[in-house]
C-alpha cells in the first residue's frame, strides 16, 4: 500500500491530507501509460513488485545485443515459441466433434416418430 501526501493551498490556509493508493490502483496506472516521474529501472521494479503488465503497444527490450551467438539462440527460442502458440490456437479453434448419449437418444426417438407434416 502506498501513502501519498497531497498539499492543498487555498488563499492563506494550507491543508495537508493523506491519500492512500491501493495496489490495484497502482497496477492500473502502470498498465495504462507508466509513470513519467520514475526512471526506467524504478518502473521495472514497480512492475515486477506489483505484477503489472507492460502496455500492449510498448516494444519489448532486446537482450544479447552484440553477441551474435546469443542473438541467434534467442531468436530461435522466439520462433519456436511463436510456432507453438500458433499450433495451440489452431487446435483451440477447431474442436473435434464429440458424441453425446442424450443427443443420440433424441435422434433415435425422432427417427421412430417419423416425419411430421
Amino acid at each position: 500500500m502506498f501513502v501519498e501526501t497531497i498539499e492543498v493551498v487555498e488563499m492563506t490556509k494550507r491543508k495537508t491530507t493523506e491519500a492512500v493508493a491501493t495496489e490495484s490502483a497502482a497496477q492500473a496506472v502502470l498498465r495504462k501509460s507508466g509513470v513519467r516521474d520514475l526512471s526506467p529501472s524504478e518502473e521495472k521494479v514497480m512492475r515486477m513488485r506489483l505484477g503489472a503488465s507492460v502496455p500492449r503497444k510498448e516494444h519489448l527490450e532486446r537482450v544479447g545485443r552484440g553477441d551474435a551467438d546469443l542473438e541467434i539462440e534467442l531468436l530461435a527460442f522466439e520462433i519456436e515459441a511463436f510456432l507453438k502458440l500458433r499450433e495451440r490456437r489452431a487446435l483451440r479453434q477447431a474442436p473435434a466433434p464429440t458424441t453425446s448419449r442424450a443427443k443420440e437418444k433424441i435422434i433415435r426417438a425422432l427417427r421412430k416418430k417419423g416425419p411430421t407434416r
